[in-house]
């Protein structure tokens, strides 16, 4: 059997996968999230490794015993720094955090170049204007940077002693030539940074490394080899069996993220779309990236009272929006197809008889539109989607998917263990690092629960309010910016 530990924003989640890629056990332990200042995301890279600890304890130990090799994934971009004796130098700056807006423009114009090596806008969620950062207002800390590392290799540098990265998390940063699937030299110089402070580079199915005495005495496994593993996304697209070229896959997590397979690396920059590499070799992908998803979901029904979120979200269903507010969800900004670290969350509409449900039902339309926006993107970048596979915790919500299928106009496909893909995925890409088996043999889409067809009439109706939902941000986004300073 096979484990995957995936490093996640809210949790770190581990799975045990069988010969047939079943579940035979999951585990899982929880993180938090600090605050310091608005717009400040931090962790303790601590916390991933004692959470790591809790949630692989949890699975049965004669299940843990029989493991033949760990694939990891996790939350991408976060920066890591560490001294030349591998102590942490300060709290992990998460994929969340825009504190680097002015070192984004700042690396832009450094290296000219930066979009067509990178196939990306330098984003502040990204790696190198975190460190870019950390150079203007922490520079002693910079000085004493010997490696930085992304949240799944930090977990990866306890368990092996290794520092290396897979291509599909090291596109995150903004230091790689993504076409080329190898580290820029240029993008590195940009920020003030060389080769020898990165990690090694893998793809996402070979070896990365082998687990140190200590890792196993303390996770009760046997020596065995972690494989490269994958950003979380492209580890989940692994587990939900999204491999070839038109697949596509929707994540309704802390974050969104709308995800299709591509033959090549087919940027769109300009639009704020992500194209990655695949954590698979030869393969690429783009992605539409929302801040905020099912933690906008989380929020609202936190601040109205909390309670079964489930039957909250069923009491808002609404097949009738005519007249319902609106929502934009963006409490951390937004990627695509903004770019826009100030834009913040907004209720348009409310009147002396707005609802908890219709507060809920506006933040379930708004990621959904959200979502449509990032669709529109990925289609004038040259992907090809059909029908879209759903995963996250988000995906427990049938009210939800309807509106997003109606949104999207795609039909939406729910599968058996979509809400730990991300973890099994690393645990099919230990399988292959430990057999070399290939990606179409084992990365099989798991069977179908249920599919989601849209609505013609909420379809409509959506389209209409898109226009309205376009229009308030337009209208708004010189006052995000005002409001930032």
């Amino acid at each position: 059997m096979f484990l995957g530990i995936d490093i996640g924003t809210s949790s770190v989640k581990a799975a045990l996968i069988g010969p047939d890629r079943e579940l035979l056990a999951q585990g899982s332990a929880p993180l938090t999230v600090s605050r310091p200042r608005p717009g400040f995301s931090e962790q303790d890279p601590e916390a991933w490794w004692q959470a790591v600890q809790a949630a692989v304890g949890q699975l049965p130990a004669q299940l843990r015993s029989q493991v033949r090799a760990l694939g990891l994934s996790g939350q991408m971009h976060g920066a890591t720094l560490l001294d030349a004796a591998g102590k942490v130098l300060r709290p992990a700056m998460l994929w969340n955090d825009g504190r680097s807006a002015a070192e984004c423009r700042e690396l832009e114009r450094r290296e000219p170049r930066a979009r067509a090596i990178t196939g990306n806008i330098v984003m502040p969620g990204f790696t190198a204007p975190k460190l870019l950062w950390v150079r203007h207002h922490e520079p002693e800390l910079f000085e004493r940077t010997a490696t930085v590392l992304l949240p799944k290799d930090y977990v990866r540098w306890r368990l092996t002693g290794a520092k290396i990265s897979d291509l599909s998390d090291a596109s995150g940063t903004a230091w790689l030539d993504v076409g080329r699937r190898d580290w820029s030299d240029a993008m590195l110089a940009a920020t003030g940074l060389s080769r020898s402070q990165m990690p090694l580079l893998v793809e996402g199915s070979a070896p990365g490394g082998m687990l140190t005495p200590e890792a196993m005495r303390l996770l009760g496994l046997p020596r065995v080899i972690v494989a490269g593993g994958g950003g979380d996304n492209a580890a989940g697209a692994v587990g939900a069996g999204v491999v070839r070229p038109g697949q596509a896959f929707l994540s309704l997590g802390t974050s969104g993220v709308l995800f299709v397979v591509t033959d090549r690396f087919r940027p769109n920059p300009d639009r704020a779309a992500h194209a990655f590499c695949h954590c698979l070799p030869g393969r690429w992908h783009q992605m539409a990236v929302l801040l905020s998803a099912a933690s906008a979901l989380d929020w609202v029904l936190s601040v109205t009272g909390g309670g079964d979120a489930v039957a909250l979200v069923e009491q808002a269903r609404r097949p009738d929006l005519g007249g319902a507010p609106l929502f934009l969800p963006y409490l951390s900004g937004e990627r695509t197809p903004h770019n826009d670290p100030d834009a913040r969350g907004v209720f348009f509409g409310l009147n002396p008889g707005t609802s908890r449900a219709d507060l809920v039902q506006a933040v379930l339309e708004g990621v959904a539109l959200a979502f449509a926006d990032g669709l529109e993107v990925l289609l004038e970048g040259g992907g090809s989607i059909d029908e879209i596979d759903v995963t996250g915790g988000g995906a427990r919500f049938a009210w939800w998917g309807e509106l997003l299928a109606a949104a999207l106009n795609r039909p939406l496909v729910y599968r058996r263990g979509g809400e730990v893909s991300a973890a099994a995925g690393a645990a099919v890409l230990a399988r292959m690092a430990l057999t070399g088996e290939p990606a179409q043999e084992l990365c099989l889409p798991a069977p179908v629960l249920r599919v989601v067809e849209p609505d013609p009439s909420l379809a409509r109706q959506l389209a209409r309010r898109r226009d309205l939902f376009a229009r308030v941000y337009r209208d708004l986004k010189p006052s995000f910016l005002e409001l930032a300073r």
